[in-house]
């Protein structure tokens, strides 16, 4: 065989032992990715947490086969134990069933708020950064004037305006946290823009949109993707405090700010009725903050 028949057989292999390796590359840069992290047992407790509570708003029925709403005043206002791990509420629902359901209604409220403003927030940071100027001041101007207002104060009144229910207090929390995302995205994109590669494809002939989507949108994504972990958990604890308050899901839906406020009147003579949800609450936000600090310290 020739020097040039060895070549040609040489590089007719090559893609096929490539495609054979290329599956298992990538578990191997899962298994990199993943291995800091099993590494510490506190963001694998946080992250059983979340998944638990995700897992539990789409299929509660799976961890209790109690009806949530079903009352039982014969058993009203009973201490946790085995029948009844949170207890019992006034009306005798058994009080770790109705979290787990109103795992659904929150986390979807959560998840509605952060997304629309992660989408806007990206929108006007993206705008904001890569083109200046004036639109950048007046982006900037307009982003400063929703942070000057409290953001709970914001909320209230977004959701006195346009009504109760879930789907308005997403919407009020949404808009309350759009600024810290279109900031962080802002700066970001200002920071990736100037950087060498992104001089290199312009100079290369690639468009501004082009040079956007394919080298400073993902080379910016990961400090948002952070805050969006951050403002997840923040969400969950405005929405709980507007639902608290009131302006959440109508009874007799099991909401995690609803089943807190229920129990004001028992604090003294039943206090699970608010502590055992607020804590869950509680834990379910910690675990997002660890989660989210965790990736910080191994993106830096």
């Amino acid at each position: 065989m020739t020097a040039f028949d060895q070549l040609s057989s040489r590089a007719h292999t090559q893609p096929a032992e490539s495609a054979l390796w290329q599956p298992r590359r990538r578990w191997q840069r899962l298994l990199d990715v993943a291995a800091p992290l099993l590494r510490r047992p506190g963001f694998v407790l946080a992250a059983v947490l979340i998944a638990f509570t995700l897992l539990a708003g789409l299929m509660p029925w799976l961890f209790s086969g109690l009806d949530p709403y079903a009352t039982a005043p014969a058993a009203k206002l009973l201490a946790p134990g085995a029948a009844h791990w949170f207890g019992t509420d006034e009306l005798g629902r058994d009080l770790y069933t109705r979290v787990l359901y109103g795992s659904r209604l929150s986390v979807e409220a959560a998840l509605l708020a952060v997304g629309l403003a992660l989408i806007s927030g990206l929108g006007l940071g993206i705008v904001s950064g890569f083109i200046g100027g004036r639109v950048d001041a007046v982006i900037m101007r307009f982003i400063d004037v929703m942070l000057a207002l409290p953001g709970l104060l914001l909320a209230l009144a977004i959701v006195t305006a346009i009504g109760f229910g879930t789907l308005p207090v997403a919407i009020a929390v949404g808009v309350g946290i759009i600024p810290g995302f279109a900031r962080t995205t802002r700066a970001e994109v200002l920071r990736v823009k100037t950087l060498p590669y992104v001089e290199a494809a312009r100079l290369g002939g690639a468009s501004w949109g082009r040079t956007l989507l394919r080298h400073v949108l993902p080379n910016a994504w990961g400090p948002v993707a952070v805050l969006a972990t951050l403002d997840f958990g923040a969400a969950i604890l405005a929405t709980a405090g507007l639902s608290f308050l009131g302006f959440g899901a109508e009874p007799p839906a099991a909401e995690w700010g609803t089943l807190i406020a229920n129990g004001r009147q028992f604090l003294i003579t039943a206090p699970w009725v608010s502590l055992l949800p607020g804590l869950y609450v509680v834990l379910v936000v910690f675990s997002l903050n660890h989660i989210a600090r965790t990736f910080e310290e191994l993106e830096r």
